[in-house]
């Protein structure tokens, strides 16, 4: 398994993530999103393992970039403005090489392992 858990230092979701893996000593590697960000690559892989870029927004968000997001029509200008701006990103994104999940989802980690 090579899993990689994008998330944010701050955010509750992307903890329990971590403790998850940690408690069950599989490796995984931690990337700071706000950071880092999500690479046009790996945006489109987790966008085709999740289903939408809708699924990768966090609703609850209090950005003004994400309200503006909501009323733009371009998918291609929507998907711009969410890389430049990963505050956006609901968390945590963890991947398992082409498979991957948005939110805490143990589930479905376990039929990873």
């Amino acid at each position: 398994m090579n899993i990689q858990v994008f998330g944010k230092a701050k955010c509750f979701e992307t903890r329990k993530a971590e403790r998850y893996f940690s408690e069950r000593r599989i490796r995984y590697q931690m990337i700071d999103i706000i950071k880092y960000g999500l690479s046009k690559g790996e945006y489109e892989s987790v966008k085709k393992a999740v289903g939408s870029m809708e699924d990768l927004l966090d609703g609850n968000s209090k950005e003004e970039d994400a309200v503006f997001l909501k009323y733009m029509t371009d998918e291609a200008a929507k998907e711009e403005k969410l890389l430049n701006n990963p505050k956006l990103f609901k968390t945590p994104i963890v991947r398992n090489g082409k498979k991957a999940t948005v939110g805490y989802h143990p589930e479905i980690w376990k039929t990873w392992e």
